[in-house]
């Protein structure tokens, strides 16, 4: 049993993260975070530093709240979509967390792309959930 989050530093992300938590220590299982990036020239060492960094800080309150977890950051020129429902296949996930934006009334039209695919594609439940505020 586990529990798959999409994990981006952003507000929708680090919502996903907490709900992403709480469900896992309700249900006393594993937090498997996610993050992908396409690589390439669109992440350069800089911003390659700057996510270990941040997904370092994202174990270490995982540990801290005593929530059995697995941080990963996947850079192998996939949409993150693509990275999400393999890594759910993978280890049988129970769901699947991500996080939602709001978006401009013509971008409500269209859920994000990655979204939609994993709303779509995903081989258990998915739980959207949008950042507070």
């Amino acid at each position: 049993m586990a529990i798959v989050v999409g994990y981006v530093p952003s507000p929708e992300g680090r919502a996903a993260l907490r709900r992403g938590a709480e469900e896992a220590r309700l249900r006393a299982t594993r937090l498997i975070v996610i993050n992908s990036n396409r690589g390439g020239r669109e992440l350069d060492d800089e911003d390659a530093l700057r996510h270990e960094r941040e997904l370092a800080e994202v174990r270490a309150e995982l540990d801290e709240a005593g929530i059995e977890n697995e941080v990963r950051q996947l850079v192998r020129g996939l949409e993150p979509a693509d990275d999400l429902i393999a890594v759910a296949e993978e280890v049988a996930a129970d769901f699947i967390v991500i996080g939602l934006r709001r978006r401009t009334p013509v971008g409500k039209l269209i859920l994000g792309s990655n979204a939609q695919r994993i709303l779509l594609e995903a081989p258990c439940p998915v739980l959207a959930v949008k950042a507070q505020g």
